[in-house]
Formats: structure tokens, C-alpha cells, sequence
């Protein structure tokens, strides 16, 4: 089993007239993108999940064109950036060969939790920072990080 996580690329700064969930890519952020999502190309990527705010969307949108991918981009609200990574772990059960298109501070909790298990620092993660997991199944604690990679 494989599991990539793509933390979303850079986004505009967040201001008093724009919720978080609203903010956009800035052209610097996407071109970060695009660079994770070369290191794609000819993965055996079955789905793509992606947290419905917006830069999450565009960066998943992006990566789809870059891939080539015909499935359409599955949009959860189990991918925000407070849900707790256990949540996320139960959804996972039954997939394997998915993109999780997310946001700090769960893509670092998750990465650490998949790996290691509760109680451990999160990894550090940048912006449009692509991690990838591989293990025989879903098992908190067991998966391996063969790498993490940032633009």
C-alpha cells in the first residue's frame, strides 16, 4: 500500500476580509505545485482526496492536470487542518494508492501518527511538501516514510 500526502501549495495570507478556508494559491504556490506533482508522474495514483477549502481544491486541481488523472477530485471534510488524524485513519481503512491534499497542522500530525503512532512531534512540512507512505496495510504506527519531499 502507498499513500502520498501533499500539503497545499503556498496561499495568499490570511486577512480580516478573507476566511482561511477561502484563501488562494499565489503564483509562487502553484508553481510549487507543479513541482510535487511531477514526482507523481507514474505513480499507480487510484484517488484523489482533497480538503475542501480552496487553495486545497486548486492544488489538487492542479495536480490532476499535471497528471493526466480522469477520476474527479473526491472533496472531504475529513481533511481540513484541525481534524485529528485518527479521524483521518479510519477513512483510509479500506483504500490504498491515494493523494490526501491537505493542510498544517494535520499533514504533519498525520504523517507522524501513521508512522509512530499518538505522542509524537509532527513532521515538518512545507508548503506544497509531498510525503509518501508505504506498508503491507493501514496499521497506526507501522507505515514507513520512504520520503518527503519539498519544491
Amino acid at each position: 500500500m502507498k499513500l502520498w500526502v501533499l500539503r497545499h501549495g503556498e496561499a495568499e495570507p490570511h486577512g480580516s476580509k478573507t476566511h482561511d478556508s477561502e484563501r488562494a494559491l499565489t503564483e509562487h504556490g502553484r508553481e510549487e505545485v507543479l513541482r510535487s506533482a511531477a514526482r507523481l508522474i507514474g505513480q499507480p495514483v487510484s484517488a484523489i482526496y482533497a480538503s475542501p477549502y480552496l487553495r486545497a481544491q486548486e492544488t489538487a486541481q492542479l495536480v490532476r492536470d499535471a497528471l493526466g488523472f480522469e477520476p474527479d477530485i473526491r472533496t472531504v471534510e475529513w481533511l481540513t487542518p484541525e481534524t485529528d488524524p485518527d479521524k483521518v485513519a479510519e477513512q483510509l481503512v479500506s483504500v490504498s494508492d491515494v493523494l490526501l491534499v491537505s493542510h498544517n497542522p494535520l499533514v504533519g500530525n498525520l504523517l507522524s501518527y501513521l508512522q509512530h503512532g499518538a505522542g509524537f512531534p509532527p513532521e515538518q512540512v512545507s508548503t506544497a511538501g509531498l510525503a509518501e507512505l508505504k506498508g503491507d496495510e493501514l496499521v497506526i504506527g507501522s507505515m514507513k516514510l520512504s520520503s518527503l519531499k519539498h519544491p
